[in-house]
């Protein structure tokens, strides 16, 4: 990177100097993390720091501001970054432009940025990247006219709350409506005998029978799920439970415009423009495979051009701005399936799923199906039970966090409930979970939290000075998944900075004392119902016979070929058996809140028992030693020690190995 800054002798004020000084911080951080060298000559292209979508900052609000410098050929907006690329028409519009603007502040969503600008050799405009729309997914614009639009609204009277007729439920993080059936949450799947009187809307009628005779469908739905988003609202990922309902599924756009996001088991994603007015028809695979979610948000990313305003949102940099969101009320339309799913993915059809435990993941793709079912979805059922446990921090947690200096930037990965969050109030501290339900409780209560994998954590490297990981590396399922989310971690980390693992220990006694968690043998939190004791001991027994036949089975045939190990339940409050297990959570509480989830894309591993519904989640107890193994590159350990039945290490960053990782990860 070349300085930005003229290299003859100019006196200069000092408003101009420490403008200076912020403009060649701005072309170093560029460099630093995103790789875009700047230049001191002057070029018709220019970068535009803090000018990017991923500050708010919309395109037109942008472009209004560069045409005082001339005129403009283009513009290029990267989602989600903080910068933008202008070309002027000439070098002389571009120097102007430099002079001009360069500290100028913009305002937007009532805060302001203030505008950097720095000189590049030139801009690949060519960086466009489009993604078919999923297998039988298909959007139709305006299909409904402004006057139905009203009429439909109408008719989901928010004000009524008649069960005899409709559901009416005020879910956390959006309202919902049930006609003709109930969708139930705690289960995810209807009562198909307890049909709900009345039916579906008439206003629905005439829009049904367009749709039958368009060829959307070849029978008229009996369901219908009504949902209001208000800004900032959204719904996790998930596919329609296969048992529940035929194929296809219509779902109508109304109030306002969103963006809905659609991601294949192999990890493709697609985001895709819902206009108002406009339907949405999943069939085939966009229906039982792909899972579907928004994202809670109040901007999305939208193209500017009105001749895209549906369908696959490409990366094409000259057409893309933010669009805020409005109160959106979304109709879907289900047939109520009364035969077993026969789908062409069985894996993923509960209709189809054997009732046997899962086995350990061989290649990467298996270990991303088992947490998001064993793990993530989990989660998202249980998280107001489970954050109704988590309420004391634990001593030497806490000792940690009230060790860091006042102004130190702190980030919990793997946040939960955020209870850590607020320990030290003379930090600045933000968390950060894969469940969006335990981030909205977060939120809720006033602390800084965002949804996302501890895998790959949208923030800069070494930008804070201390990190948690608080009972998360636990849940990944295989060693490069668990050092990777330790590799993360220390990313994150400034030289010097430190951070605090803790997972859970497969010595459950140690030093010749019982873990809290044996001690507390409640009847209560131990009991399952007599079959699903009995299952668990089977299941033991199983786990030993099959890693015996598997070890034989080695011996014998020399090939190194072993069948996948299946995983167990493990018998709560008990010493563990195996490394890799399934540990019950028995959701407790009111019904009614238990029902408070979206629906779940595959199944979610759930048990009905006459206590209420169990739960799996998927663990990795470590043995001694092992968490100090996965530590093992750029940091040095500062303490290990056991804690009540946890390995725990804090660790100290020694070098920065931000760039190493980063190679890593792309790998």
């Amino acid at each position: 990177m070349e300085r930005s800054m003229d290299s003859t002798n100019v006196r200069r004020t000092k408003e101009e100097k420490k403008m200076l000084r912020r403009q060649i911080k701005a072309s170093h951080t560029l460099l630093k993390h995103e790789g875009i060298s700047t230049v001191s000559h002057p070029t018709k292209h220019l970068v535009v720091s803090n000018g990017g979508l991923g500050n708010g900052v919309s395109r037109e609000s942008l472009l209004e501001v560069l045409k005082e410098g001339g005129t403009v050929e283009s513009l290029l907006t990267p989602p989600t970054k903080p910068y933008a690329f202008v070309t002027y028409s000439s070098t002389q519009a571009s120097q102007n432009a430099f002079t001009l603007l360069n500290g100028r502040s913009l305002m937007y969503s009532d805060q302001s940025v203030t505008l950097y600008f720095s000189y590049v050799e030139r801009v690949d405009s060519e960086r466009t990247v489009s993604c078919a729309l999923p297998p039988g997914l298909s959007v139709l614009e305006d299909f409904v006219s402004v006057e139905e639009e009203l009429q439909l609204l109408k008719a989901v009277d928010w004000t009524l709350d008649n069960d005899d007729i409709t559901v009416h439920k005020a879910l956390k993080h959006r309202r919902v409506k049930h006609f003709g059936y109930e969708f139930r949450y705690d289960n995810n799947n209807v009562d198909k005998d307890k049909p709900l009187p009345g039916g579906l809307p008439v206003e629905c009628v005439a829009l049904l029978q367009r749709c039958l005779t368009d060829g959307h469908i070849s029978v008229l739905p009996d369901q219908l799920t009504v949902n209001q988003y208000q800004s900032g609202q959204g719904i996790p990922p998930h596919v329609d439970t296969h048992s529940a309902f035929e194929d296809p599924i219509l779902s109508l756009s109304l109030g306002a415009k969103t963006v809905m996001d659609f991601k294949h088991p192999d990890g493709r994603s697609v985001s895709v423009v819902l206009p108002e007015r406009s339907l949405l028809v999943m069939k085939g695979d966009s229906r039982y495979l792909w899972t579907h979610g928004i994202t809670p948000r109040k901007f999305d990313v939208v193209p500017v051009s009105e001749d895209r305003g549906s369908g696959v949102l490409t990366s094409d940099l000259n057409n893309l701005t933010l669009n805020r969101r409005g109160t959106r009320t979304s109709l879907t339309f289900r047939k109520i399936r009364h035969t077993p799913c026969n789908c062409v993915h069985p894996s993923v059809c509960d209709s189809q799923q054997p009732p046997a435990p899962p086995t350990m993941p061989v290649v990467e793709a298996d270990a991303c199906c088992l947490e998001a079912q064993y793990v993530h979805q989990v989660y998202e059922e249980i998280s107001s039970h489970f954050s109704s446990t988590r309420h004391s921090p634990w001593p030497q947690v806490r000792d940690f966090l009230l060790s860091l200096p006042p102004g130190a930037i702190l980030v919990d990965i793997g946040c939960g409930n955020g209870k850590y969050l607020g320990i030290n109030p003379e930090v600045m501290a933000v968390g950060c979970d894969r469940s969006a339900n335990l981030v909205q409780i977060c939120v809720d209560r006033g602390y800084e939290a965002f949804v996302s994998d501890a895998l790959s954590v949208p923030l800069r490297s070494g930008c804070c000075d201390a990190c948690i990981s608080i009972a998360v590396i636990h849940h990944f399922s295989t060693k490069e998944r668990r050092q990777s989310a330790i590799r993360e971690l220390i990313r994150l980390l400034k030289v010097g900075g430190r951070a605090l693992i803790y997972v859970w220990a497969m010595e459950q006694e140690y030093n010749k004392q019982k873990s809290k968690y044996l001690k507390e043998n409640k009847y209560e939190e131990n009991a399952v119902t007599t079959s699903c004791m009995k299952t668990t001991e089977e299941n033991n027994t199983n786990q030993q016979e099959e890693n015996i036949s598997s070890v034989i089975r080695n011996r014998e045939d020399g090939s190194g070929d072993v069948t996948a190990r299946r995983i167990h339940v493990h018998t709560n409050r008990t010493a563990f058996l195996s490394q890799d297990l399934l540990v019950p959570w028995h959701l407790k509480g009111n019904k009614d809140k238990n029902k408070e989830t979206a629906s779940c894309s595959t199944e979610v591993p759930v048990e009905q028992t006459s206590q209420g519904p169990v739960f799996h989640r998927y663990y990795h107890v470590f043995h001694q030693g092992e968490l100090e193994e996965l530590c093992a590159s750029g940091v040095k350990v500062l303490r290990s020690y056991h804690d009540q039945g946890n390995w725990c290490v804090e660790v100290e960053k020694t070098n920065d190995t931000s760039s190493e990782i980063d190679i890593a990860m792309e790998k």
